[in-house]
């Protein structure tokens, strides 16, 4: 084999090629390219600006939250990192110049997450791949919103409630209904008014009502708080019986919610057995302690009180649970620890992981196992 073969042979590719292309040609290099590159288990950021330093923020539980990205080339900084195969991470820069330090979108990935708080850059594994039931399909018949007022008397003020019908809600029949917490950031970060109408057009799940209510003081009312269960139980479900046609078993009803709204639903569940027969659990905060005190914020006193009592006296609160967490969540434990709690006790409860963290984007990409163990509908029936 000749020299030149050989050079052409041991010549680096991929990322190695393009981190030697930096140094050597500085930020002309990365002209037109998308980041982070992303080549089997290794992802390469890349930052082009003046800076004194530069680093990777992101949210997975148990590394080190903030990373430094390197001087390749006069202001070209650059980070490779590993990556699972299915992972989705969240992430922004932290960009250091003169004693002030900024936190910003990477503005050479143009894959953005929203939530209520803004936008987090996205770095995903080569399995990856983004749900295709979240997607708008224009030909598929699309479900409504009604948008409904609630006087409460047990918080004594009005309460905004969104409510998805299916397509061709007739009054004539009768649908399974759920009750989601953060309903509203549900609609506007999880897509799920596409979802539904996606799940519901394929016969995934039969045509059900969602009622998304929202809470002014979701910390207070979703953490273990009894007035939240007499507001769900009797003022809010007795609305929706009222109003809409619904099925009045309790294997027709399901409470639903991520983070403390999980916490919200299984707490209503066990005050009130008997009532919503189903829970979909995303994330939940169910912090607990077997000896000495908590490690987290004051605002989960409440929180930890309930779980340790529940487990401690484990009770059946509904006959299926399904269970969602992210891999990278410090939830992850807690949630793990709740099935075979709930499994003890008689429920028929399952839990899916994801390489993913604590945000919207990862709830949504569990909707269609969830709703689809939940209430599964014709189609789903024949494949199980």
């Amino acid at each position: 084999m000749s020299d030149a073969l050989l050079d052409e042979a041991s010549a680096p590719t991929g990322i190695d090629a393009l981190r030697a292309d930096i140094a050597s040609r500085g930020a002309v290099a990365v002209e037109g390219v998308s980041f982070p590159v992303v080549e089997g288990a290794r992802a390469f950021f890349c930052y082009v600006g003046a800076a004194d330093d530069v680093l990777l923020h992101h949210w997975i539980f148990g590394l080190e939250s903030a990373v430094p990205f390197h001087r390749t080339a006069p202001d070209v900084w650059t980070l490779e990192i590993e990556i699972q195969e299915s992972a989705r991470v969240e992430y922004k820069l932290g960009v250091e110049r003169d004693g002030q330090h900024r936190l910003l979108q990477d503005p050479l990935n143009p894959s953005l997450a929203m939530d209520p708080f803004g936008s987090n850059s996205v770095a995903t594994g080569p399995s990856y791949t983004a749900p295709w039931w979240a997607l708008e399909d224009r030909a598929k018949r699309r479900g409504r919103v009604l948008e409904r007022r609630l006087k409460s008397r047990v918080f004594g003020d009005v309460r905004p409630l969104s409510i998805y019908l299916p397509p061709r809600y007739r009054e004539t029949r009768r649908y399974p209904l759920i009750v989601c917490h953060d309903g509203l950031d549900y609609l506007a970060y999880c897509n799920l008014a596409r979802v539904l109408d996606n799940l519901i057009d394929r016969q995934e799940i039969p045509p059900l009502l969602v009622c998304c209510t929202q809470s002014p003081d979701r910390i207070q009312e979703y953490a273990a708080c009894d007035q939240h269960v007499e507001f769900l139980c009797d003022e809010l479900l007795g609305l929706m019986q009222e109003e809409f046609s619904l099925r009045d078993g309790p294997e027709d009803r399901c409470l639903m919610g991520a983070s403390f709204g999980a916490v919200a639903s299984l707490h209503a569940a066990v005050e009130r057995p008997g009532v919503f027969g189903r829970l979909f659990l995303q994330s939940g905060s169910f912090a607990f302690t077997d000896i000495g005190p908590h490690d987290r914020p004051p605002v989960f006193d409440p929180v930890v009180r309930f779980v340790n009592g529940f487990r401690k006296n484990p009770a059946r609160p509904a006959e299926r649970v399904f269970l969602s967490c992210g891999t990278y969540e410090s939830l992850m434990v807690y949630n793990r620890s709740m099935l075979p709690l709930l499994r003890g006790v008689g429920v028929e409860a399952t839990l899916v992981e994801a390489q993913d963290g604590h945000n919207w984007e990862n709830w949504r990409d569990q909707l269609r196992a969830g709703l689809t163990w939940l209430f599964p509908g014709p189609l789903w029936m024949v494949y199980e």
